[in-house]
């Protein structure tokens, strides 16, 4: 089906924080929207990644003494601490299947817009084959089309819309070996795609010709290296429900005003510090020598302890000794 988007599009201008600039529908100047990826993550259970990067970090100092003794000279410094944990993921080869599935996307957009291949190597070759035979009932309507959702401020990149047994579905590529620990994250993301519209700089909206399944969409799985290729349909109804409740999340941890300062006292009250016993009050009020002595051991260490203070002690010991 021929369409305006069908060709790689203008590139969509971003801000300082990687976010795309979108044009208000009333017009007006750019606004910086959330990238949907940013959007649904704040629901996705980070437990086991966190695990894997500390377990990468640790072989990665591990294979690099230097990187080791950069972080002794730098304990206090939290900006390099950063950048030297980043090179020991990076020493650990944890982004070497991140750049190798950048890549295979890259291969599988060239052959879906009918582009040649190139030469490659053979087992990437062997995967985007794969990706040939899983997808050949796929028609690709759409290939890396920007688009919005205006209502939630979120922008990003549907890797296809498809046209498959008849209807039309969001189709994403992912490359990782396992994806079952992220299903709620894709299907939050695929739900956002299918709920958005094609977005064309400098700000033409052109909603999608056809009606997107808002119930199921297509998890194409390639995983790098394995020369296999999977089809899955993901409940992208329920993921977006899951979009509002990421909505919701976002809006309270956006609330700034959690804490309401108390008013002062008047200022003819007594300080704060005055409401506290004094060392004569609490020699005045021992019930016991021991208590006596605790009041003195105390005042002692804080440094308050005075000559008056031995004075009042003396004739208040009397008393309890005298009334015992």
């Amino acid at each position: 089906m021929p369409n305006p988007f069908d060709t790689p599009q203008a590139s969509i201008p971003r801000d300082r924080w990687n976010r795309p600039l979108v044009a208000p529908l009333d017009g007006g100047r750019p606004t910086a929207y959330t990238r949907c990826t940013t959007f649904v993550d704040c629901l996705e259970d980070k437990y086991n990644l966190q695990k894997w990067q500390l377990r990468q970090c640790a072989i990665g100092l591990a294979d690099r003494p230097d990187l080791l003794l950069s972080v002794s000279a730098h304990r206090d410094d939290k900006q390099a601490l950063n950048q030297i944990a980043e090179k020991a993921l990076e020493a650990a080869a944890s982004s070497a299947r991140s750049t190798t599935g950048t890549a295979l996307h890259a291969l599988c957009e060239r052959v879906d817009r009918g582009q040649p291949l190139g030469v490659v190597p053979a087992t990437a070759r062997a995967d985007v084959e794969a990706y040939l035979a899983a997808t050949r009932d796929m028609e690709h309507v759409y290939i890396e089309q920007f688009s919005v959702r205006d209502s939630l401020k979120i922008g990003g990149t549907p890797d296809r819309v498809v046209k498959f047994n008849g209807k039309y579905y969001i189709a994403d590529i992912k490359t990782g070996a396992d994806i079952s620990w992220g299903a709620l994250k894709i299907a939050m993301q695929l739900a956002v795609y299918a709920h958005s519209t094609p977005y064309h700089p400098p700000g033409e909206r052109r909603p999608y010709p056809f009606e997107i399944d808002k119930d199921q969409a297509i998890v194409i799985h390639l995983p790098a290296g394995e020369h296999r290729c999977d089809l899955s349909f993901v409940d992208i109804a329920h993921g977006w429900e899951a979009v509002h409740v990421a909505g919701t999340v976002r809006n309270f941890r956006a609330h700034k005003n959690w804490y309401v300062p108390i008013p002062r006292r008047p200022q003819d009250d007594p300080p704060a510090a005055a409401l506290l016993p004094t060392v004569d009050d609490m020699i005045a009020t021992a019930s016991t020598v021991d208590e006596l002595k605790q009041v003195w051991v105390t005042a002692i260490a804080a440094s308050t302890w005075t000559a008056d203070h031995t004075t009042h002690a003396i004739a208040r010991r009397a008393e309890l000794e005298m009334a015992s």
